[in-house]
């Protein structure tokens, strides 16, 4: 599928989605019977569809099923493509295969909205440079010891930089929503980490 067999693991530093120019965020209308212009705009798009996928199922081998899936889905809607953000469409389509692959193959169901005052964790504050400084093996450790709905927000803005914006639109909830859950991701994801460290990376 283009990919390797580890998804990405860069975090971008600080937390900040790196700068995109608006012609790399929008993408102009193409003929919708044309298989072409669907390759040209979203293969280029199928690593980040994979590294949503595999952290969402933590699977590689599921992981490469939902983005067949998705694709299929995909060109099978691309009419409805409008131009704009062909990633932010396409992760779209990803993240709703691969809740719908897990509703029929593991029970799980799409997140709830949180209201934060009744989700509180004692956590300390965010310390974004021990995330940083993490080796990837930790790092993946204490990802996918995370809630799904809180992998999802982590690996759309700090691995693949989407703006608060676009990972609203994608999950489908607001963006405070969405700043709520990247916070308290963080937070397990700095706690996770520490006790991997002090455990010498057993969980």
């Amino acid at each position: 599928m283009g990919t390797g067999s580890e998804p990405g693991l860069r975090v971008i530093p600080g937390g900040a989605a790196p700068a995109r120019s608006p012609a790399a965020r929008e993408t102009p209308l193409a003929d919708p019977e044309n298989r072409d212009d669907f390759q040209r705009i979203f293969l280029p798009h199928l690593d980040a569809a994979y590294n949503l996928a595999r952290w969402l199922l933590k699977s590689e081998a599921d992981a490469q099923d939902v983005v067949q899936e998705a694709y299929l889905r995909a060109l099978r809607f691309f009419r409805t493509f409008r131009g704009g953000d062909s990633r932010a469409w396409l992760l779209t389509i990803v993240r709703n295969t691969a809740y719908s692959w897990m509703s029929r193959n593991r029970g799980a169901t799409v997140p709830a909205d949180f209201e934060e005052d009744q989700h509180r964790d004692p956590a300390p504050p965010v310390d974004l440079e021990l995330i940083r400084k993490a080796d990837s093996a930790a790092l993946r450790a204490a990802m996918e010891s995370l809630p799904t709905e809180f992998r999802e927000v982590v690996v759309l803005r700090d691995l693949e930089g989407l703006s608060y914006k676009e990972i609203a639109e994608i999950a489908d909830v607001p963006i405070g929503t969405v700043m709520s859950r990247l916070a308290r991701a963080r937070s397990r994801l700095k706690i996770a980490l520490q006790k991997l460290a002090t455990t010498g990376g057993k969980r």
